[in-house]
């Protein structure tokens, strides 16, 4: 399934009231779902490889001397289903770590899915406190990546 056939069905699935469908061929698995006027389109190959990039030693964040509230807490989750990873390629710096301060709309993350590199972003304002995924590693629809305290 092309992008185009995609686009189409977002579209049929906008100027209808069907909540959700779903498409799959030889090439993998299309979702879309409707909810609150957003379109959600989830997407997964039909036979999942998992590659790992080579990275490259990170220092470890020391964590917090006094750790917030859990209850104050907001997670990041996964859009998507594919590879999580922290940089946007090998040899580049880090885009988000423990004690980093974010603004809604600051890219925290990257999720590779079927050769297509997804940039997260976060929905709100506040610091990192974890980091909830390791590096190249798989992620699951609503997976939670990172906790963030509040600003």
């Amino acid at each position: 399934m092309d992008l185009k056939q995609i686009h189409d069905l977002i579209k049929v699935v906008n100027k209808s009231n069907i909540g959700e469908i779903s498409i799959e061929d030889k090439d993998g698995k299309v979702t879309i779902k409707q909810k609150e006027d957003k379109i959600t389109v989830t997407s997964a190959p039909a036979q999942t490889v998992y590659a790992t990039a080579p990275s490259a030693a990170a220092p470890v964040a020391s964590t917090p001397a006094a750790a917030p509230a859990a209850d104050n807490l907001i997670t990041i989750k996964s859009p998507m289903i594919g590879t999580f990873y922290r940089r946007a390629s090998p040899d580049k710096p880090l885009l988000a770590e423990e004690g980093t301060e974010v603004n809604s709309g600051k890219v925290v993350c990257i999720i590779e899915a079927m050769k297509l590199f997804n940039e997260i972003e976060s929905e709100v304002k506040g610091t990192i406190v974890k980091i909830l995924v390791e590096d190249a590693s798989p992620v699951e629809f609503d997976q939670p990546l990172f906790l963030v305290q509040p600003a």
